[in-house]
């Protein structure tokens, strides 16, 4: 049977840029899908019969269709720059924060992530500096593309970039964990348990299990989407039009609650979502749908936090301020930042830390006394940081040491599965019906690695690499 193509562009010329290939062959669904220009991203699927691969092939292009795609000839449109988000920083006319130290990263920053022994800032230029408590630089990287967002999953620190790839971040060298759809761009993403969940600039969220393979994804109610938080039971999505709950495993809708205005960004606690808007409030939602309270501000809202089980909840404006609220919805504070708005903050013990336009990365005394004094006024001496002059170079995340030392360390090998490369532990001791998470750029059939850890994920049925990766020399 004669292999059938349809080949199908959207181009627009403030928006999409983008392909769509189906192929069938037989029994075999290939479909490919990315950016205009670059190779895109490919998935294989089987059907029992060639007439129900044809089927799926024509609802698929249907779709598409329906979306505003054309028939067209591959070749003939150019390739385009990838889109950003631009947003700028009014002034504010509220007092100054007790800021205690500021560091330029040098380019505006969206990713920031703070733990006992370091505090984390990405910015749009690719670099990631790890600074200390007091403002000291104790190491910096450089990735491949803008750093949209950085977040934690227990052990795992993964950073969310531009070009559409996800790195893990507690090695060495940062891996690439997920390679999201080159079509997809992403506005913001989440893991919980190896499982990734991403909002995109049509409103869509897309779900990503631990083999970097689509588990299902939606298209919400609204235009776009800047928000999603993940749990254990559920997909939080924050679009245009309000919030929306999914289920983890089929992307049913739980629930969902209009907001009055676009969210723009979200937090969690553990039985509260929250959500900051463009119409100057931040949501409280219960994680059963419920809303709690209404935060109210005098700008839109870029950014969110709060203190543990939201005993206080913080907010950041586009007009360079931020808001203290107590539980209940009261205002507590409202001071300048000095230094741009806050495209993310996080709360750790009684400092608050945000990450700016203008690529400041600020550290603020959120205590009661630092807050009264600077109300009255009175605030401390900033300490400005400056980043290192010499900027690293993007390091390869294929970039592989080679060893033949194995003591306290697990030893993982490749195989083939079907059409897929997988990875199982070889190490005496643990399940060997389980495949190991691991990156897809440096796996090799019949090849072994040693990793300092593997651990099971908390959904049971797989391992996590964990630490360095080398290849090992048999």
């Amino acid at each position: 049977m004669a292999e059938e193509k349809t080949y199908l562009e959207l181009s627009q010329a403030e928006g999409s840029h983008k392909f769509y290939e189906a192929i069938v062959n037989g029994t075999e669904l290939s479909v490919r899908y990315g950016r205009i220009g670059d190779r895109g991203q490919v998935q294989v699927k089987s059907y029992p019969t060639p007439e129900k691969a044809q089927a799926e092939a024509t609802k698929k292009i249907n779709e598409k269709l329906r979306k505003g795609y054309e028939l067209a000839v591959m070749g003939v449109r150019a390739k385009r720059a990838v889109t950003r988000r631009q947003i700028v920083s009014n002034k504010s006319s509220s007092q100054q924060a007790p800021t205690i130290w500021q560091f330029a990263s040098g380019s505006p920053a969206f990713g920031i992530f703070v733990e006992k022994d370091r505090c984390l800032v990405g910015n749009e230029a690719g670099q990631i500096f790890a600074l200390s408590h007091d403002g000291k630089v104790l190491n910096q990287f450089r990735l491949p593309d803008g750093v949209k967002c950085i977040v934690a999953d227990d052990g795992w620190l993964y950073a969310g970039c531009d070009n559409g790839k996800v790195y893990d971040l507690t090695g060495k060298i940062p891996r690439v964990a997920y390679e999201i759809a080159e079509n997809v761009d992403i506005f913001w993403l989440d893991i919980k348990d190896g499982i990734l969940g991403v909002s995109d600039a049509e409103g869509g969220i897309t779900t990503i299990n631990h083999e970097d393979e689509s588990q299902w994804n939606r298209r919400s109610s609204g235009s776009y989407g800047w928000m999603v938080r993940c749990d254990e039971i559920g997909v939080y999505h924050g679009h245009s039009n309000g919030v929306t709950m999914y289920d983890w495993e089929d992307g049913k809708v739980i629930w969902h609650q209009s907001t009055h205005g676009s969210v723009l960004f979200g937090w969690q606690e553990e039985a509260t979502v929250y959500a900051g808007t463009s119409t100057n409030q931040v949501y409280c939602f219960s994680k059963k749908g419920e809303v709690k309270t209404i935060y109210q501000c005098d700008a839109p809202i870029y950014s969110c936090a709060t203190a543990e089980d939201g005993k206080y909840v913080f907010a950041g404006d586009n007009f360079s301020s931020i808001y203290c609220f107590n539980e209940t919805g009261d205002r507590l504070w409202k001071l300048a930042t000095g230094c741009g708005s806050a495209f993310s903050m996080q709360l750790f013990g009684d400092r608050l830390y945000i990450v700016t336009t203008d690529g400041s990365f600020a550290c603020i005394d959120a205590g009661e006394s630092a807050i009264n004094a600077a109300m009255t006024g009175t605030v401390p001496q900033v300490v400005n940081i400056k980043a290192p002059t010499q900027v690293p170079a993007a390091v390869a995340a294929n970039t592989l040491e080679t060893t033949s030392e194995t003591t306290e360390k697990v030893i993982v090998e490749c195989f083939q599965q079907g059409s897929n490369l997988r990875i199982r532990v070889v190490s005496p001791g643990y399940n060997p019906n389980f495949n190991v998470q691991f990156p897809k750029d440096i796996r090799e059939q019949g090849a072994q690695y040693v990793v300092d850890k593997v651990i099971e994920s908390g959904r049971g049925s797989f391992y996590r690499a964990y630490g360095d990766i080398k290849k090992l020399l048999i």
